[in-house]
C-alpha cells in the first residue's frame, strides 16, 4: 500500500497457525511405538538367552552325573572281569574279595531271573516259545527247563550239538542229557551255564551265556550297582541306561511319559557325534527336561543315558524373570510416553508464547503504520488549515463591510470559519498522538 505519494509504509507479515507444532501427535506416536517394539524384542531375546542358560545349567549336571555313573560302572566292570589270581595257602586280598563278590552280583542276578522261569513253570505257563523270547530278550545262548534226570522239557532252540563230535554225544552206549552236553561245550569252548535245582528235586532251570551274553551281563549288572550307589535325588526324575541294540540295561525312578527311541537320534548318540541332546516334556503337572547322551567306557560309546531331570525351579526361574522383564518394560514405556508427552506439551506452551509475542508485534506494528499515517495526514491537512485561519483571520481584519448589517454577518462566518478550523486542529491533535510516545507515568511501587 502507498499513502500520500512517495511516502508508503508495506505491512506483510503471515501469522504461524497455532497447529504448526514442533511435533506432530502422529510423529510421538510413531516413536512411542518403535520404542515399545525395541523394549519388547529386547525382553524377549532376553528371555531366551536365560533359558538357554538355564537349560544348558541343567545338560552339565546331567552331564555330571554321567560322568560319575561311567566311572562307577568301570569300576564294577573291571571287578567283574578281572581274572582271579594265584595266591598260595587260600590267601585272598582286598581287591580279590572284591573281585568275588562283584562276580556274585552277576551270578545273583542269573538266578533271580531262573527263578522267575522256575515260578512261571510251576504255573503252567512255560513252553518252547516263552523260553525262546525270554531268552532273546535277555541275550541268553540257551535256555531250558530240565525234568529231575537231566532231560530237556522245554527250551529256548535246539542244543548246538555240532559243537562238539559224534563220539562225545555219548557216553557208555546211551546219549548224552542237555546238562552233560552243557558240560562238555563249557569245557571245550568256554560257554558257561548256570542251573537253579528245584527244592523238591523235581526239574531245575538252565540258563548259557555265550562271550556275548557274559558281556551284556557284566555291563548290565556294573551299571545297576553303578546307579544304586548314585541314588535317586538331584532332581532326577528318572534314568535309563541303553545299550547299543537299544535294550535296558537298568534303570531308575518312573518316567512320567512313554520314552520312545525316535524321541531322540540313537544313531548319532551311539557315534559320539552329539555330547548331550535334550527336549521339554510337560505330563500332567510334572515338568520335565528329557536329556540323552552317550555312555562312554575306556573311550568308547557302550549305550546311551536317557536321564529326565525335573525342571520346575527353571520354569520359575523364567517365570520370575519375565515377570520382572514385563514390569520393567512396562515401567520404561510409561516413563517414555510420559516423556513424550511432557516434551510434546513443553514446546507446545513455548509455541503458544511465540505465536501470542508475533500476533502482539504485529498489532504493535500495525498501530505504528497507523500513528505514521495519521502523522502524515495530519501534516498534510494542518498546514491548509493553517493557511485558511490566516486568510479568515486578515479577512476580519482588512476586509469588513462598511455595511453595519453586513459586517455582522461577516463577522459571525469569519467566527464560525475559525471555529471549525480549531475543532480540526484538535482532530488533527488526536492522529497525531498515536505516532508520538506517551508520557511516564511515575507511581510509587514496593520493591520486597
Amino acid at each position: 500500500m502507498r499513502f500520500l505519494g512517495d511516502k508508503g509504509i508495506t505491512v506483510k507479515r503471515k501469522a504461524r497457525e497455532q497447529k504448526d507444532t514442533f511435533l506432530q501427535p502422529l510423529a510421538v506416536g510413531i516413536v512411542s511405538a518403535i520404542l515399545v517394539t525395541l523394549i519388547l524384542v529386547m525382553g524377549f531375546l532376553d528371555i531366551r538367552r536365560s533359558e538357554t542358560n538355564l537349560v544348558g545349567f541343567l545338560e552339565d549336571q546331567a552331564l555330571s552325573t554321567i560322568s560319575v555313573l561311567q566311572r562307577l560302572t568301570e569300576e564294577n566292570l573291571r571287578s567283574i572281569i578281572s581274572p582271579p589270581e594265584k595266591r598260595p595257602s587260600g590267601l585272598k586280598t582286598a581287591s580279590q574279595e572284591e573281585a568275588a563278590y562283584s562276580k556274585r552280583w552277576v551270578l545273583e542276578a542269573i538266578t533271580d531271573l531262573c527263578r522267575k522261569v522256575d515260578e512261571q513253570w510251576r504255573k503252567g505257563k512255560v513252553n518252547d516259545d516263552y523260553l525262546k523270547q525270554f531268552a532273546a530278550e535277555n541275550n541268553f545262548w540257551y535256555l531250558a527247563v530240565l525234568d529231575r534226570n537231566g532231560n530237556a522239557v522245554y527250551q529256548s532252540g535246539p542244543l548246538r550239538t555240532d559243537m562238539l563230535e559224534a563220539r562225545e554225544l555219548r557216553m557208555g552206549g546211551r546219549k548224552l542229557t542237555p546238562l552233560e552236553i552243557m558240560e562238555k561245550i563249557r569245557a571245550k569252548h568256554g560257554i558257561g551255564f548256570v542251573v537253579l535245582q528245584r527244592k523238591d528235586n523235581s526239574g531245575m532251570v538252565i540258563v548259557s551265556l555265550d562271550k556275548e551274553g557274559l558281556i551284556y551281563w557284566s555291563l548290565k549288572v556294573a551299571v545297576e550297582k553303578g546307579i544304586k550307589k548314585i541314588g535317586e535325588g538331584h532332581g532326577i526324575v528318572y534314568m535309563q541306561i541303553i545299550n547299543d541294540q537299544k535294550k535296558i540295561l537298568s534303570s531308575v525312578g518312573q518316567p512320567m511319559h512313554v520314552l520312545k527311541n525316535g524321541d531322540f537320534n540313537y544313531k548319532e548318540i551311539l557315534t559320539g557325534k552329539i555330547k548331550i541332546a535334550s527336549k521339554k516334556v510337560d505330563s500332567g503337572n510334572s515338568k520335565i527336561l528329557d536329556l540323552a547322551a552317550p555312555l562312554f567306557l575306556d573311550k568308547k560309546v557302550v549305550g546311551i543315558v536317557r536321564m529326565g531331570l525335573d525342571r520346575g525351579s527353571m520354569d520359575k526361574i523364567i517365570a520370575e524373570n519375565k515377570q520382572n522383564i514385563f514390569v520393567f518394560m512396562f515401567l520404561v514405556v510409561v516413563i517414555a510416553l510420559l516423556s513424550m508427552w511432557l516434551l510434546y506439551y513443553d514446546q507446545n506452551r513455548h509455541l503458544s508464547g511465540i505465536i501470542e509475542m508475533e500476533r502482539r508485534l504485529e498489532k504493535a506494528e500495525r498501530l505504528s503504520s497507523l500513528g505514521q499515517l495519521a502523522a502524515g495526514v495530519a501534516h498534510e491537512i494542518r498546514n491548509p488549515l493553517n493557511a485558511i485561519s490566516i486568510a479568515a483571520q486578515r479577512l476580519k481584519k482588512d476586509f469588513v463591510p462598511a455595511d453595519s448589517s453586513k459586517a455582522e454577518d461577516f463577522c459571525n462566518l469569519s467566527g464560525i470559519i475559525r471555529d471549525e478550523i480549531r475543532r480540526l486542529n484538535g482532530i488533527i491533535e488526536e492522529f497525531l498522538s498515536f505516532s508520538k510516545s506517551r508520557r511516564l507515568e511515575l507511581r510509587d511501587f514496593s520493591v520486597t
